[in-house]
């Protein structure tokens, strides 16, 4: 993929997305090029900053990606499964930003951050890409180590086979920053093929990407990336998952603010922290509060007064039950629109009548109502994703966006009776009833449900020994 191919792949409106020029050094030949920036969003990811360079004189051309925004509150590590003969799972678009690492498991193969740094292609063109940065040397190694070189042509021929759709193989990106993307060309649908993890980084990772890291903490973790303490899920609910970060960053400290209508809090705890965006000291709040019908539950919210970032968190209190839980409400009327909700951040979202689902973790843990859900996600998939990108979207997916849109739109309308689930695997999430004793709410049901041993692994569960929380638990009820 040239310079121009680039530009215009990722063009959306040449009023809304000006090219900026500047001339600046060619480091090959030593005359002055061309520099090219244009800041412009890519459909289903964010805001980049796309500059392009060429040389008019030895006609040498690069390109880089930079990020317009932070980065990301997690790492994210894309997973695609790809089956020999799908041409088009080969063009899809690919963000690898400086901090990411593309991996081919079944050839030991690995690209790592410093190559192809920033760069906006397809799937075909960093195998492509990789395979010619392998042959460009393979006439100097064949006279010094024809062994060698012989080995390295056998590994270039598998290379290709991948690149050209005859051979199966996974295509991994991790990304630390988290500001790497793999196109989902089903959105708003799941993508069956493509699956994203989100965790925690270690100290080392904290420290490569520029932030204050204690020292005491890298050493205890050493090298081991399995402390990631990863979480698996579906890519592409709603969309795209990786949007799931930027909406979870909109449910600022209003959140919190919301449970003071349960009870106040009897002590408002303040401690100091340091800010996930600019490392500066800031403050943390936190209080404990009983939800009636429900349990007990943790607000934490943070600001910081140098940067402006917000963040709020919402933490079940008391010991792990025991069972999930699944929440069932047939929203049938206006009224059931104001029932207050709270979502855990473990928790999924499904509305069967739109074939809509949230992956557990998309938009975090809040406190809000059944209209404010629905919009909520509306706007957030408005803001992250974009329904209209005029020539950045065939219309064919166009048209899918806005139909999407309209259904969301329809159901606060109440045209016709529809189901709100959230599906909890460690029971921390909630709807309010619409009387005084729950068990008359005929439009809200309770399901408990025995975990499953793959989702106690995604909750770190299976090294964990519960049976003390589980007798403390089971007393409490």
């Amino acid at each position: 993929m040239d310079v121009r191919s680039v530009v215009e792949a990722v063009s959306t409106d040449d009023d809304d997305a000006p090219v900026y020029q500047v001339e600046s050094l060619c480091m090959r030949c030593g005359e002055n090029g061309t520099t090219r920036f244009m800041l412009t969003l890519i459909p289903h990811f964010r805001k980049i900053l796309l500059s392009a360079f060429e040389c008019p004189h030895c006609g040498e051309r690069n390109n880089e990606v930079q990020f317009a925004g932070e980065i990301q509150p997690k790492g994210s590590c894309y997973r695609l499964e790809y089956s020999a003969g799908d041409q088009k799972m080969l063009d899809r678009q690919v963000v690898k930003s400086e901090t990411a690492t593309i991996k081919i498991p079944q050839l030991d193969f690995e690209i790592p951050p410093e190559a192809q740094r920033g760069s906006l292609s397809t799937v075909e063109g960093i195998l492509v890409r990789a395979a010619d940065e392998l042959q460009a040397l393979q006439d100097e190694r064949k006279k010094v180590d024809p062994q060698t070189a012989e080995a390295i042509d056998e590994f270039i021929r598998k290379l290709r086979a991948c690149a050209t759709g005859a051979s199966s193989f996974t295509f991994v990106l991790d990304d630390p920053a988290g500001n790497s993307f793999i196109e989902n060309p089903y959105a708003p649908s799941p993508d069956p093929s493509l699956s994203i993890d989100f965790y925690e980084r270690t100290p080392e990772q904290q420290a490569a990407l520029g932030y204050l890291v204690d020292q005491s903490q890298t050493r205890e973790h050493g090298n081991d990336a399995s402390s990631n303490n990863q979480t698996s899920e579906p890519h592409g609910s709603v969309g795209a998952v990786a949007g799931r970060r930027a909406i979870a960053q909109g449910n600022s400290a209003e959140f919190a603010e919301a449970l003071f209508r349960y009870t106040a809090p009897e002590e408002v705890m303040t401690f100091p922290s340091t800010c996930g965006a600019c490392a500066v000291r800031c403050e943390t709040r936190m209080f404990v509060t009983k939800i009636p019908y429900f349990q007990e539950v943790i607000v934490m919210a943070s600001t910081c007064d140098a940067c402006g970032y917000r963040n709020s968190e919402l933490k079940a209190g008391g010991a792990i039950p025991a069972k999930g839980k699944k929440v069932t409400l047939v929203v049938r009327n206006v009224e059931d629109l104001s029932r207050d909700v709270i979502k855990s951040d473990t928790a999924s979202v499904k509305i069967p009548e739109i074939d809509l689902e949230l992956a557990g973790g998309t938009l975090g843990g809040l406190v809000t109502t059944v209209e404010g859900l629905v919009t909520k996600i509306s706007e957030s998939l408005e803001r992250v994703h974009g329904f209209t990108f005029g020539d950045s979207l065939d219309e064919d997916r166009k048209s899918r966006w806005l139909d999407f849109r309209a259904r969301l739109v329809k159901l606060l309308n109440i045209e016709e009776p529809w189901t709100l689930i959230l599906d909890d695997a460690l029971a921390n999430s909630f709807i309010a009833p619409a009387t005084d004793d729950i068990k008359d709410d005929r439009q809200l049901t309770f399901e408990e449900y025995e975990r499953s041993w793959e989702q106690n692994e995604e909750l770190g569960l299976n090294d964990m020994d519960t049976s003390s929380a589980d007798a403390a638990y089971a007393s409490a009820s």
